[in-house]
């Protein structure tokens, strides 16, 4: 590993993860690419309350993908992020909001045109389309990208996983995971831990970088059989 990724690696029992730096926000692939238009934080504070704003991430490629659309506080960033891409509301076609909350799906307002999708739920303006999700079936967008159930935050929180990029697959998780270093952390947030607990092995097993939802991505390294990190 790189020195930053040493200093940030955190252990789990079967994979070791180490976080990106907020200069590897861009991963390029083909035919998509990611941005990561905002990194979502989590925040404690003295009064018992927390702060918190989700992770926002754009993908560019055959259709124009945003997973996440912060919380309503976000409008104007949101409005100049994409406009910093040369990109409108008007220009996405799809908008996956990985779960209900408000932190992640605040902005949905500024996307009427958009095939719409929280959780297990896809609309095209007020028509719903029948899908498998909640009965944890993937939901393919094409060969390369592909909207997976990843329960256990909510009941049915859905990540977006995306195929032939530079870092290999990668996983846009929403909550599933809350940063890197979230060992112990997500726990408290979680409204079925085990079943979360079985999403994230299945994800740590089948991605190489992980978008989550309140912290910098992070890469997966899992050990080969002779001992070697992979």
């Amino acid at each position: 590993m790189e020195a930053t990724e040493k200093k940030n690696a955190c252990n789990s029992s079967e994979f070791r993860r180490s976080e990106l730096s907020d200069t590897e926000l861009e991963i390029v692939g083909q035919p998509y690419s990611i941005s990561v238009l905002k990194v979502g934080y989590c925040l404690s504070q003295q009064d018992g309350s927390f702060r918190a704003d989700g992770t926002i991430s754009l993908l560019t490629g055959p259709r124009t993908i945003l997973v996440d659309t912060g919380g309503p506080w976000d409008r104007d960033f949101l409005v100049k992020r994409l406009k910093d891409k040369r990109l409108d509301p008007g220009d996405i076609s799809l908008v996956v909001g990985t779960h209900g909350h408000s932190d992640h799906v605040g902005n949905l307002g500024l996307f009427p045109a958009a095939t719409i999708v929280v959780g297990c739920d896809i609309s095209e303006g007020d028509r719903y389309l029948p899908n498998q999700l909640a009965e944890g079936q993937p939901y393919p967008i094409d060969e390369h990208v592909s909207i997976v159930p990843t329960p256990g935050h909510t009941g049915r929180d859905v990540s977006l996983l995306v195929k032939g990029t530079t870092m290999g697959t990668v996983l846009v998780a929403g909550d599933l995971f809350e940063r890197c270093t979230d060992d112990d952390s997500w726990r408290e947030l979680s409204e079925n831990p085990a079943v979360q607990e079985a999403s994230r092995q299945e994800a740590l097993r089948t991605s190489d970088v992980i978008i989550p939802g309140h912290g910098l991505p992070f890469r997966v390294h899992r050990e080969e059989a002779d001992g070697r990190s992979g």
